[in-house]
């Protein structure tokens, strides 16, 4: 398996440490443009799945248990030095099943998991997502793509509306009856405005390790502006 497609860029070698980051339902690895690649010596890593962007042609996931599968096995040659995974509301979900799976493999496991607007997986699935028409779809993904600053021309909306869907999908399909405990601090990162998931229905990640809870400014999108209180907890916990 080419791990050169999972990435934007190569990790570098320079880092200290590699934060990996996975996208958002229905986006690419690119929807992380905004973010610098380095905070200080930290390294932002964006993940590119299959089924989207430069690999829209090759078949998504149908489960993240499938995804993870695979995905340790592509980041497994960069995890020589300290790192976390990053998923916001349902890209948490296989950060999650990523760090599970190394963990069951004896390979190592993360200095920290982030997961940000999203309930535990024994919890779910939730969200308004999962059980919205196309139409109602195809209106997120038109805002979704003005937040990120494209232009929602009909062809980018219906290839974006796919993939949403697929990963709605996937999401719907994802509920283990019992969290596995994960030997990793986990970071549950919620936003005092969000519609989407109330931080106050996180609690129940400490189910699944010992975990870390902040409240963060604003509303459900605003992580993609990289805002300098999301990129603080990445460096305190983290470092950590």
């Amino acid at each position: 398996m080419s791990a050169s497609k999972w990435f934007l860029r190569e990790p570098s070698p320079e880092s200290a440490t590699r934060l990996f980051c996975l996208p958002y339902s229905g986006c690419g690895a690119s929807m992380y443009r905004k973010w610098p690649r380095f905070l200080g010596d930290m390294e932002i890593v964006p993940v590119q799945p299959p089924g989207r962007e430069n690999r829209f042609r090759e078949e998504p996931y149908g489960t993240f248990e499938a995804l993870a599968d695979d995905l340790v096995e592509v980041l497994h040659p960069y995890l020589d030095r300290p790192f976390g995974l990053f998923g916001h509301c349902g890209s948490a979900l296989p950060g999650y099943e990523t760090a599970v799976r190394l963990m069951e493999k004896g390979y190592p496991t993360p200095d920290r998991l982030f997961v940000s607007s999203q309930v535990a997986p024994h919890r779910g699935p939730h969200g308004r997502f999962l059980e919205m028409s196309d139409a109602e779809l195809a209106d997120e993904v038109h805002t979704l793509i003005v937040q990120l600053g494209g232009k929602p021309r009909p062809d980018l909306v219906d290839l974006s509306l796919e993939i949403l869907r697929a990963d709605v999908e996937t999401n719907k399909r994802y509920h283990p009856d019992e969290p596995v405990r994960l030997p990793c601090p986990i970071t549950a990162l919620g936003w005092d405005q969000d519609a989407e998931v109330d931080h106050r229905l996180m609690d129940s990640w400490a189910d699944c390790g010992e975990t870390t809870f902040r409240v963060l400014e604003g509303p459900h999108y605003r992580f993609m502006e990289a805002p300098d209180d999301l990129m603080d907890a990445f460096l305190a916990d983290l470092s950590a």
